[in-house]
């Protein structure tokens, strides 16, 4: 069984960081990607960033040179700088991974129940 734990979810004032984390824990062999998605009530969820095992990363246009994704191998961790955040980056940010299972099956995605993040005015 793969879990994928999100924290460091808040309420930060407008202008402020908060930073992420994702750990991923249970059967398997190999992170291929990690990736941060948001959903606000009434949209659909939405690509935040992703980083792959080689370490390439994309971005959201709306959080370009505000956001940073980082991973930790070693720990089985993900990690999502969010500085300069803003009103409209309030939303449930969930984890999401990319795995090769204990079979050597590759493509296993998992997601995280998510964390609240809420940018005050």
């Amino acid at each position: 069984q793969v879990q994928l734990v999100e924290s460091g979810g808040g309420l930060v004032q407008a202008g402020g960081s908060l930073r992420l984390s994702c750990a991923a824990s249970g059967r398997f062999l190999s992170i291929n990607a990690m990736g941060w998605y948001r959903q606000t009530p009434g949209k659909q969820r939405e690509l935040v960033a992703r980083i792959s095992s080689g370490g390439s990363t994309n971005y959201a246009d709306s959080v370009k040179g505000r956001f940073t994704i980082s991973a930790d191998n070693a720990k089985n961790t993900g990690y999502l700088q969010m500085n300069s955040l803003k009103p409209e980056d309030t939303a449930v940010y969930y984890c999401n991974a990319d795995l090769t299972n204990s079979d050597y099956v590759r493509g296993m995605n998992y997601w995280g129940k998510g964390t609240l993040v809420t940018v005050s005015s």
